[in-house]
């Protein structure tokens, strides 16, 4: 199977599962099979992923993408016991980086919400013009990306978390700023965002956001 075909829902059903760490190989860059050069979204899925992960709080290195030929199966062995023991001294999902299991089946759920809409983004704002892993690694790196990361998914993403807590029950700023990590300036931004496009309202008897 091409590694094109690795959507990010793959990715984040495999973190969603449990599994401690991801492993994507696929073809050689510039040497596509298929003429396609789906080896490329692979990578762009991979680093966006990791820029996913950091923001939620899971260590990046988790994720990790390798392109090689048919014939190297030796290269493939290396590699594989190479990433299985950088998983294994990282430890388990979770545990390590200090995130209660709950809250983090609760952050990859928020990010779930949100993968159709990074699609988006990817296509029309994120896509690389040259064909380099060079390219790729320090297109993704760049100030600008980080920027438009910032404006179009991780805002979204705050959003979609926020959405989620409020399912549950009425809850203050400090007690979502405190759940999610978050700066309460950057809560009480979100809030009032959501309050005026009707998502969330303020119970003043509660002292509490709920959702509408």
């Amino acid at each position: 199977m091409c590694s094109g075909r690795v959507d990010l829902e793959f990715i984040l059903r495999a973190f969603s599962n449990g599994t401690d760490g991801v492993f994507i190989g696929g073809c050689r860059l510039n040497e596509c099979n298929y003429i396609t050069h789906g080896n490329y979204g692979a990578l762009s899925n991979v680093l966006i992923f990791k820029k996913i992960m950091e923001h939620i709080g899971l260590n990046p290195d988790r994720l990790r993408i390798e392109f090689m030929s048919s014939g190297d199966g030796l290269l493939l062995a290396d590699i594989t016991n190479d990433f299985c023991k950088q998983v294994e001294e990282i430890g388990p999902l979770g545990k390590t980086e200090g995130i209660n299991r709950k809250i983090l089946k609760f952050k990859l759920e928020a990010v779930s919400k949100l993968i159709p809409y990074v699609k988006l983004v990817e296509r029309e704002k994120l896509r690389v013009p040259f064909q380099s892993e060079e390219a790729y690694n320090n297109f993704f790196a760049s100030e600008k990306v980080n920027r438009l990361f910032n404006e179009l998914i991780l805002d979204k993403l705050a959003v979609s978390q926020i959405v989620l807590l409020l399912r549950e029950k009425p809850l203050s700023t400090g007690e979502m700023s405190e759940m999610l990590g978050l700066n309460p300036s950057e809560v009480s931004r979100h809030m009032n965002s959501s309050s005026r496009h009707g998502l969330v309202r303020y119970d003043n008897s509660q002292k509490r956001y709920a959702l509408r």
